[in-house]
């Protein structure tokens, strides 16, 4: 058995190389503790708060989860270096790159660079699969860590979209009140 391993906020770890239960307990009580790590020390005045100032546009989140699904299914499950228009950004100048030139980006681009990248990401998905099932790895881990199953790439992604949706639900009530799941 692996030693639980906790974050600076005492949030545990999801396991990098699980079954399927273990894997997804693991990511629920992670969202459960992050949730708690959130809720700690708020009083009153702060639960009652509302949405304030945010540089947070759904033009940078589709952009964002473009860059997330080439990155995860692209570069670390299959090894890939990355294209355009990835690999063209000086990163170190603009770490949030996606997030602040999707201004520039007209919504049909945007729409457009995120569908190809899931489709990428789903025939990446396939690919592997196909050869090593849930229990495969990526072929680039992370530094100074194991290798990640396809299974926690997954779940990872499944936590990233549930994070971005959660914000997309707010910014999008927000520009027309549309609410709802």
């Amino acid at each position: 058995m692996t030693e639980q391993v906790t974050d600076e906020h005492g949030r545990p770890e999801p396991p990098l190389r699980a079954d399927e239960e273990a894997t997804l307990v693991g990511f629920l009580e992670w969202q459960r503790a992050t949730f708690a790590w959130k809720c700690a020390g708020v009083d009153t005045a702060g639960l009652a708060a509302t949405v304030g100032v945010s540089s947070m546009t759904l033009g940078g989140m589709v952009k964002h989860l473009a860059l997330v699904e080439d990155y995860w299914f692209g570069e670390r499950l299959l090894g890939r270096d990355p294209g355009p228009p990835w690999d063209g950004v000086d990163w170190d100048a603009d770490r949030d790159w996606e997030w602040h030139s999707a201004a520039h980006d007209a919504p049909e681009e945007l729409q457009a660079l995120w569908q190809e990248s899931v489709e990428r990401s789903r025939a990446a998905l396939r690919e592997v699969l196909a050869v090593g099932g849930l229990d495969g790895v990526v072929r680039r881990p992370q530094a100074g860590q194991g290798p990640a199953s396809v299974r926690w790439v997954l779940c990872h992604m499944i936590e990233e979209y549930a994070r971005h949706n959660g914000h997309a639900d707010l910014l999008r009530e927000s520009i027309d009140g549309q609410t709802g799941e």
